[in-house]
């Protein structure tokens, strides 16, 4: 096959196709560009979930005068309660499965209530007495919580068991909702990006249609008819994924690592981890666009 030849072609289709070859680049981009920020969502939530899944712990509320669960029928939790409930957590049953616990009175919680919702109205009008005191659990194993919470939750003075990874459930369920809807716009993205590539290559197609005739004439081939169109869609995509590429890396730096691990410091995905998914990206760009073309061309030959 003579490449010389099938590049130039291609070259002079992009060059009379120019402004659909943009549409191309420019849907492919917006379009890989999601799937870059779901798959980063993907890895963050990854992360999160690593991370705070084996430091959440099981707190064991005490009860209060105001406490109405049915543990908190004689009010306040007594001295009494607050030995059987440590008494429990030291016991040959429990101890296998806890690493360490302390434990927080009340003035310690109001100090940390102070402290967490500062310059808000909850701080002026919550008061000692009405917080729990609490035994804060941390777990060897932390899928184990139930074992805590079976053991504690029906002990007089205990008003309630929580574990922590229930609220954690809930803001990676929110954050999975949102890669769904990237993953979603993309996928339709996606589709429009494959229809626009067909459609400019059966335009560069017909506007070729004389050449391609006497190419057909003197024995060309299909194979080298149909390269240089290929050529052109696997150019577009090409394009429309790198700009995709370079997108999730700038995303990352600038506002990711530039903004919000300063503003919330918390552990987030850096450059090195964009960097993994480029190549996803250009993957699947060249090879949407190459199929996208390949189907579009065969089909405009049969005809």
């Amino acid at each position: 096959m003579r490449f010389g030849l099938v590049f130039a072609e291609a070259a002079n289709g992009l060059r009379r196709n120019a402004t659909m070859v943009i549409s191309v680049v420019l849907v492919t981009f917006v379009s890989l560009t999601f799937v870059g920020t779901a798959a980063l969502l993907q890895l963050q939530i990854a992360q999160m979930r690593g991370y705070w899944y084996d430091r959440a712990q099981v707190a064991v509320y005490l009860c209060t005068s105001v406490s109405t669960a049915a543990g908190c029928v004689d009010g306040e939790a007594t001295p009494e309660q607050k030995d059987a409930v440590e008494a429990q957590l030291n016991s040959d049953t429990l101890d296998p499965f806890i690493d360490e616990y302390y434990f927080e009175d009340r003035d310690q919680a109001y100090a940390n209530f102070q402290e967490q919702f500062a310059g808000t109205p909850a701080a002026d009008y919550v008061t000692p007495d009405v917080l729990n005191e609490t035994f804060w659990v941390n777990l060897t194993d932390p899928s184990q919580s139930d074992v805590i919470a079976e053991s504690l939750a029906g002990m007089a003075g205990v008003e309630q068991v929580v574990d922590q990874r229930r609220y954690l459930d809930q803001i990676f369920n929110v954050l999975n909702a949102a890669s769904y809807t990237a993953v979603a716009i993309a996928a339709i993205m996606l589709v429009a990006a494959a229809l626009l590539i067909a459609t400019t290559i059966r335009l560069s197609a017909f506007s070729r249609s004389k050449e391609l005739g006497i190419m057909r004439l003197v024995g060309a081939s299909n194979r080298f008819i149909q390269t240089p169109f290929v050529l052109e869609g696997v150019f577009a995509g090409l394009i429309g994924s790198l700009l995709a590429g370079g997108a999730v890396v700038a995303i990352v730096y600038f506002f990711v690592q530039g903004y919000l691990a300063d503003a919330l410091s918390f552990t987030f995905v850096d450059v090195g981890d964009a960097l993994l998914v480029v190549p996803l990206l250009v993957g699947v760009g060249v090879l949407l666009a190459a199929v996208s073309a390949a189907i579009a061309i065969r089909r405009y030959l049969r005809v």
